[in-house]
């Protein structure tokens, strides 16, 4: 399909006003290349998943767009080897002890 690249990408801001956090919302929600974004615990404020087509595209996608976020202060970034599960299945019957 044109994408060989998965990322997994943290992201640490050093800005938390309404503001910035809406703004970082906003262009996140509009790139088609993030396929999900966590407010997340830990380290990080944000855990996004990206795809791109090869190692350039994702450096210009994290030049472009991930560095120009408001008060982003830490980006890392984690490639994925190999796929070893994806699943969107949720184990509903074991959620609720059936």
């Amino acid at each position: 399909m044109g994408a060989s690249v998965l990322a997994f990408v943290q992201i640490t801001c050093t800005q938390h006003s309404e503001a910035a956090t809406a703004e970082f919302e906003r262009i996140i929600q509009a790139s088609s290349r993030v396929l999900s974004c966590h407010n997340t615990t830990g380290e990080a404020d944000f855990l996004l998943q990206v795809v791109a087509k090869d190692l350039d595209d994702y450096s210009h996608f994290v030049e472009t767009v991930l560095r120009q976020l408001p008060g982003v202060s830490s980006i890392r970034s984690n490639l994925s080897l190999r796929e070893m599960k994806a699943t969107s299945h949720l184990p509903v019957e074991e959620l609720l002890g059936l």
